[in-house]
Protein backbone atom coordinates (compact mmCIF):
# COMPACT_ATOMS: atom_id res chain seq x y z
CA UNK A 1 0.00 0.00 0.00
CA UNK A 2 1.62 3.22 -1.01
CA UNK A 3 1.56 5.68 2.02
CA UNK A 4 0.40 8.92 1.78
CA UNK A 5 1.67 11.87 3.84
CA UNK A 6 -0.55 14.16 6.17
CA UNK A 7 0.42 17.53 6.75
CA UNK A 8 -0.26 19.97 10.15
CA UNK A 9 -3.43 21.02 8.29
CA UNK A 10 -4.94 17.71 7.75
CA UNK A 11 -4.11 17.58 3.51
CA UNK A 12 -2.89 14.42 1.93
CA UNK A 13 0.53 14.70 0.14
CA UNK A 14 2.66 12.73 -1.69
CA UNK A 15 5.69 14.57 -1.24
CA UNK A 16 7.16 13.80 2.11
CA UNK A 17 8.73 16.90 3.03
CA UNK A 18 6.50 19.25 1.88
CA UNK A 19 2.49 19.14 1.50
CA UNK A 20 1.74 18.86 -2.08
CA UNK A 21 -1.80 20.93 -1.62
CA UNK A 22 -0.64 23.56 0.82
CA UNK A 23 2.85 24.35 0.63
CA UNK A 24 3.13 23.10 5.05
CA UNK A 25 6.30 21.06 6.32
CA UNK A 26 5.56 17.08 6.71
CA UNK A 27 6.07 16.72 10.53
CA UNK A 28 5.54 12.69 10.31
CA UNK A 29 4.17 10.08 7.62
CA UNK A 30 1.33 7.58 8.47
CA UNK A 31 0.59 5.20 5.89
CA UNK A 32 -2.76 5.72 4.46
CA UNK A 33 -3.62 8.11 6.95
CA UNK A 34 -4.52 5.55 9.91
CA UNK A 35 -4.21 4.50 13.52
CA UNK A 36 -2.59 0.81 13.83
CA UNK A 37 -5.03 -1.95 15.54
CA UNK A 38 -3.97 -4.01 18.37
CA UNK A 39 -5.31 -7.55 18.73
CA UNK A 40 -8.03 -6.74 20.94
CA UNK A 41 -9.40 -4.91 18.22
CA UNK A 42 -9.00 -1.46 19.76
CA UNK A 43 -6.41 1.51 18.39
CA UNK A 44 -3.10 2.26 19.78
CA UNK A 45 -1.23 5.68 19.48
CA UNK A 46 1.35 5.14 16.23
CA UNK A 47 4.05 6.97 18.41
CA UNK A 48 4.07 5.66 21.73
CA UNK A 49 1.41 2.43 20.76
CA UNK A 50 -0.36 3.67 23.83
CA UNK A 51 -3.89 3.15 23.59
CA UNK A 52 -5.85 5.31 21.87
CA UNK A 53 -8.03 7.55 23.59
CA UNK A 54 -12.07 7.34 23.84
CA UNK A 55 -13.95 9.17 21.12
CA UNK A 56 -13.72 12.89 21.10
CA UNK A 57 -10.55 13.11 22.14
CA UNK A 58 -7.98 14.06 19.79
CA UNK A 59 -4.31 13.89 21.91
CA UNK A 60 -2.99 11.16 23.13
CA UNK A 61 -2.46 11.30 26.50
CA UNK A 62 0.97 9.73 26.82
CA UNK A 63 2.92 11.59 24.45
CA UNK A 64 0.66 14.35 23.13
CA UNK A 65 0.11 12.60 19.28
CA UNK A 66 -2.54 14.38 17.62
CA UNK A 67 -5.55 11.90 16.08
CA UNK A 68 -6.29 14.84 13.75
CA UNK A 69 -3.73 16.12 12.23
CA UNK A 70 -1.68 12.88 12.46
CA UNK A 71 1.74 15.43 14.48
CA UNK A 72 3.50 14.59 17.03
CA UNK A 73 3.83 16.01 20.76
CA UNK A 74 0.57 18.61 20.41
CA UNK A 75 -0.79 18.65 23.83
CA UNK A 76 -3.49 21.19 24.08
CA UNK A 77 -1.79 22.74 26.08
CA UNK A 78 1.15 23.53 23.90
CA UNK A 79 -1.22 24.71 21.19
CA UNK A 80 -1.93 28.08 23.56
CA UNK A 81 0.52 30.60 23.53
CA UNK A 82 1.79 30.83 27.34
CA UNK A 83 0.33 33.53 29.68
CA UNK A 84 3.23 36.49 29.72
CA UNK A 85 5.22 36.75 32.71
CA UNK A 86 4.85 40.08 34.33
CA UNK A 87 8.89 41.62 34.57
CA UNK A 88 7.34 44.84 36.66
CA UNK A 89 8.12 44.01 40.13
CA UNK A 90 5.81 46.17 42.86
CA UNK A 91 7.34 49.25 44.15
CA UNK A 92 8.38 49.09 47.67
CA UNK A 93 6.35 51.77 49.51
CA UNK A 94 8.59 54.48 50.61
CA UNK A 95 8.99 55.20 54.67
CA UNK A 96 9.07 58.29 56.48
CA UNK A 97 9.47 60.05 60.01
CA UNK A 98 9.43 63.26 61.01
CA UNK A 99 11.92 65.02 63.39
CA UNK A 100 10.45 67.44 65.30
CA UNK A 101 12.36 70.34 67.28
CA UNK A 102 12.49 73.47 69.15
CA UNK A 103 14.53 76.47 67.00
CA UNK A 104 15.21 79.31 68.54
CA UNK A 105 16.35 81.55 65.64
CA UNK A 106 13.01 81.00 64.12
CA UNK A 107 11.44 83.15 66.62
CA UNK A 108 10.29 87.05 66.14
CA UNK A 109 11.22 90.00 68.32
CA UNK A 110 7.90 89.88 69.16
CA UNK A 111 7.49 86.02 70.56
CA UNK A 112 7.75 84.73 73.68
CA UNK A 113 11.40 82.76 74.86
CA UNK A 114 11.41 79.48 72.94
CA UNK A 115 11.58 76.30 75.52
CA UNK A 116 14.60 75.83 76.70
CA UNK A 117 14.62 71.95 75.13
CA UNK A 118 16.84 70.65 72.31
CA UNK A 119 15.35 66.87 72.13
CA UNK A 120 14.02 65.86 69.18
CA UNK A 121 10.48 63.90 69.17
CA UNK A 122 10.48 61.59 66.00
CA UNK A 123 7.02 61.01 64.64
CA UNK A 124 6.67 57.60 62.30
CA UNK A 125 4.63 58.80 59.51
CA UNK A 126 1.92 55.90 59.93
CA UNK A 127 -1.65 56.95 59.07
CA UNK A 128 -3.13 57.79 55.71
CA UNK A 129 -3.24 61.59 57.56
CA UNK A 130 -1.88 63.13 60.67
CA UNK A 131 -3.43 66.60 62.10
CA UNK A 132 -0.94 69.19 63.28
CA UNK A 133 -1.93 71.49 65.58
CA UNK A 134 -2.76 71.71 69.33
CA UNK A 135 -4.91 69.83 71.79
CA UNK A 136 -8.07 71.54 72.49
CA UNK A 137 -10.67 69.22 75.17
CA UNK A 138 -13.04 71.74 74.65
CA UNK A 139 -13.12 71.27 71.07
CA UNK A 140 -12.48 67.78 70.66
CA UNK A 141 -9.27 68.62 68.68
CA UNK A 142 -6.68 65.53 69.41
CA UNK A 143 -3.98 66.42 66.38
CA UNK A 144 -1.28 63.31 66.06
CA UNK A 145 0.95 65.59 66.03
CA UNK A 146 0.02 67.68 68.76
CA UNK A 147 2.49 70.79 69.04
CA UNK A 148 1.18 72.12 72.47
CA UNK A 149 4.49 74.22 73.92
CA UNK A 150 4.11 76.64 70.63
CA UNK A 151 0.86 78.98 71.25
CA UNK A 152 1.36 80.03 67.51
CA UNK A 153 0.43 76.91 66.36
CA UNK A 154 -3.30 77.06 65.57
CA UNK A 155 -5.19 73.83 66.97
CA UNK A 156 -5.99 72.64 63.19
CA UNK A 157 -3.00 74.09 61.97
CA UNK A 158 -2.64 71.27 58.88
CA UNK A 159 -2.17 67.85 57.31
CA UNK A 160 0.20 65.20 56.58
CA UNK A 161 -0.82 62.80 54.25
CA UNK A 162 0.59 59.70 53.06
CA UNK A 163 -0.55 57.59 49.88
CA UNK A 164 -0.19 53.67 49.62
CA UNK A 165 3.40 54.27 47.62
CA UNK A 166 4.31 56.54 50.65
CA UNK A 167 4.45 60.04 49.11
CA UNK A 168 4.13 62.11 51.54
CA UNK A 169 1.90 66.18 50.98
CA UNK A 170 1.36 69.01 53.31
CA UNK A 171 -1.53 71.41 53.17
CA UNK A 172 -1.91 74.00 55.50
CA UNK A 173 -5.55 74.80 56.91
CA UNK A 174 -5.59 78.60 56.21
CA UNK A 175 -3.58 78.62 59.63
CA UNK A 176 -3.20 81.84 61.46
CA UNK A 177 0.18 82.43 61.40
CA UNK A 178 0.73 80.21 57.82
CA UNK A 179 3.21 77.17 57.71
CA UNK A 180 6.96 77.70 55.59
CA UNK A 181 8.48 75.14 53.42
CA UNK A 182 12.38 75.54 52.93
CA UNK A 183 11.71 79.33 54.02
CA UNK A 184 9.26 79.96 51.52
CA UNK A 185 5.44 80.51 52.67
CA UNK A 186 3.21 78.26 51.40
CA UNK A 187 -0.47 78.82 49.61
CA UNK A 188 -3.19 77.68 52.39
CA UNK A 189 -5.03 74.92 50.60
CA UNK A 190 -3.19 72.92 48.61
CA UNK A 191 -1.29 69.80 48.89
CA UNK A 192 2.61 70.29 48.71
CA UNK A 193 4.56 67.06 47.86
CA UNK A 194 7.46 66.06 50.85
CA UNK A 195 10.34 64.65 50.13
CA UNK A 196 13.08 63.69 52.60
CA UNK A 197 15.23 66.70 53.70
CA UNK A 198 12.61 69.27 53.48
CA UNK A 199 11.70 71.46 56.69
CA UNK A 200 8.15 72.88 57.77
CA UNK A 201 8.24 75.77 59.94
CA UNK A 202 5.63 76.82 61.61
CA UNK A 203 4.45 78.90 64.82
CA UNK A 204 6.93 80.55 66.59
CA UNK A 205 9.78 77.98 66.86
CA UNK A 206 8.72 74.68 65.58
CA UNK A 207 10.81 72.80 62.65
CA UNK A 208 9.82 69.74 61.60
CA UNK A 209 12.38 67.80 59.30
CA UNK A 210 11.36 65.10 57.11
CA UNK A 211 13.73 61.99 57.29
CA UNK A 212 13.78 58.45 55.58
CA UNK A 213 12.61 55.76 58.25
CA UNK A 214 15.63 53.84 57.91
Amino acid sequence: MASTFICPKGHSSVDNEFCSECGAKIQRPVASGNIPDVPTGGKVCPDCSAPAPAAGVNFCEICGFNFVTHTSGQFPGALRPAAPVSSVMPIPAIEFKLAIAVDSTLRNPSSPEAPIDSQVIIYPIEKAVSLVGRRSEARAIFPEISLDADSAVSHRHGLISKTPEGQLTYRDLSSSNGTRLNGKDITPLMDIELHAGDQLTLGHWTRITVEPNS
